[in-house]
């Protein structure tokens, strides 16, 4: 089976995944990585307020492009399918991203819609899980937007049951709310009031309530298991698959939310890139765990390192 190259282009990163398919035993393809990076580019800072990417974020997202063309071509990547998200999808000169791919890449970036985000990053999170334990439901916080997924595992994949993308992530929430350092009591009472209003959307047509287990994906959610360990350095190994209880999920993201920018900086495995915007994900992934709680009896988060980024490597074979 070929080897592929999946790139996801989000509003605060650019993420790589270079893997080699192989059919494992039970019939489904299986992902062996070759080189999984990410870098925060922040391409849609200040998209929320202005409607524009910023040619100083496009020009970010050009060198770390480049540098990702220059490995996967490097490694002899058969296939290569690079998505394009939130950001991108609200942009008014979003021509001008495309152009820039085209040239760096030699191919263009799909934007994918909402939908689509969320049903790839659904096949890409529960390849781990036993079956027995769906049906799940799949949470992607990104910088502009969330993604809430319900789903089973099934013989032949997986079968995604409702998907809604929702316009909320750690990017939106803390320019339009949280502009203090740290926040203040009443920036994280419009937050959370943010957070609940939008999400709303996607539990009015996700039906959760039959749900087994919550899986979180992407940064926001793999950062927040890495502080709850302690971690003294990022570490994919120990933070795939862990879980994190209602509890300490609350204290995690409280901490966070009270602390300032440098204070956050002490943990050892915090990204630089994330330091600004990691209370706004923690705000929403708590909003997220108490509705979950609320309407499936759902009292654990399920962390996977695995998301978008190999549903769409997954979908090129």
């Amino acid at each position: 089976m070929p080897r592929v190259a999946a790139i996801d282009c989000g509003t605060n990163s650019i993420r790589l995944l270079v893997a080699d398919a192989a059919p494992g035993p039970d019939g489904r393809a299986h992902l062996t990585d070759v080189h999984r990076e990410m870098r925060i580019v922040r391409l849609g800072r200040g998209v929320d307020a202005t409607g524009v990417l910023d040619p100083d974020a496009i020009e970010r997202t050009r060198v770390a492009l480049a540098d990702y063309t220059e490995i996967l071509r490097g490694a002899g990547t058969e296939r290569v399918r690079m998505v394009a998200t939130s950001a991108t999808r609200d942009a008014a000169n979003r021509e001008d991203f495309f152009g820039m791919v085209r040239a760096t890449l030699g191919t263009d970036a799909e934007v994918i819609s909402g939908d689509t985000e969320a049903r790839l990053s659904f096949t890409g999170a529960v390849g781990d899980l036993p079956a027995e334990d769906g049906p799940f439901v799949v949470v992607d916080v990104g910088g502009g937007s969330t993604e809430v997924v319900v789903g089973s595992r099934t013989e032949g994949g997986v079968e995604v049951h409702a998907a809604r993308s929702v316009d909320i992530g750690c990017v939106r929430i803390t320019e339009r709310c949280l502009r203090s350092d740290p926040p203040t009591e009443d920036e994280r009472a419009a937050g959370r009031e943010l957070a609940q209003q939008v999400l709303a959307e996607a539990f009015e047509v996700v039906p959760v309530e039959g749900a087994r287990t919550w899986v979180g994906v992407a940064g926001t959610v793999t950062t927040l298991s890495a502080v709850s360990m302690n971690l003294p350095e990022y570490d994919p190994e120990k933070i795939h698959l862990s879980r994190l209880d209602l509890p300490e999920l609350h204290r995690v993201a409280d901490e966070l939310l009270t602390r300032t920018r440098d204070q956050r900086m002490e943990f050892g495995a915090m990204h630089p890139g994330r330091v600004d915007v990691i209370g706004g994900g923690a705000l929403i992934v708590t909003v997220l765990a108490e509705e979950l709680a609320k309407r499936a009896g759902i009292t654990e988060l399920v962390v996977s390192e695995h998301d978008i980024l190999d549903g769409i490597a997954l979908s090129l074979l």
